[in-house]
């Protein structure tokens, strides 16, 4: 079985730069993408960590849905660190994340997210 593969998407080349570190330290496959025109083009992934702002033809909020709609098994990850959203504004099974966040909240949520669905444990 192949490791999961994880599509970081962030238009700062820093912050990009340790969240694909983040990814591989937590012993997943990393792809990299600095918008959401790039994710698109790479997009045959497991899961997706996207931030909200980001320059290009969507941001990160409508890439997610872009995502959901067009290959609905991909999990997703928002974060931002300019807004807060509701996650009622994501497609559903989305998780957000605020920044600057706790590398092993985004780790843990990623594990989470990657288990089959039968392993899953029933959320209260």
């Amino acid at each position: 079985m192949n490791d999961p593969v994880i599509l970081v998407v962030e238009d700062s080349a820093l912050i990009r730069m340790g969240a694909i570190d983040l990814v591989l330290h937590a012993g997943y496959e990393a792809l990299e993408a600095c918008d959401a025109d790039e994710a698109i083009r790479i997009l045959e992934v497991d899961l997706v960590f996207t931030d909200v702002q980001m320059p290009g033809t969507m941001d990160g909020i409508k890439l997610s849905h872009y995502i959901r709609d067009r290959w609905p098994p991909v999990k997703l990850i928002v974060a931002s660190g300019a807004t807060i959203l509701e996650e009622s504004l994501l497609p559903s099974g989305s998780q957000f994340f605020s920044k600057p966040y706790e590398n092993h909240t985004i780790t843990d949520a990623m594990a989470r997210l990657l288990l089959p669905e039968s392993s899953r444990a029933p959320t209260a």
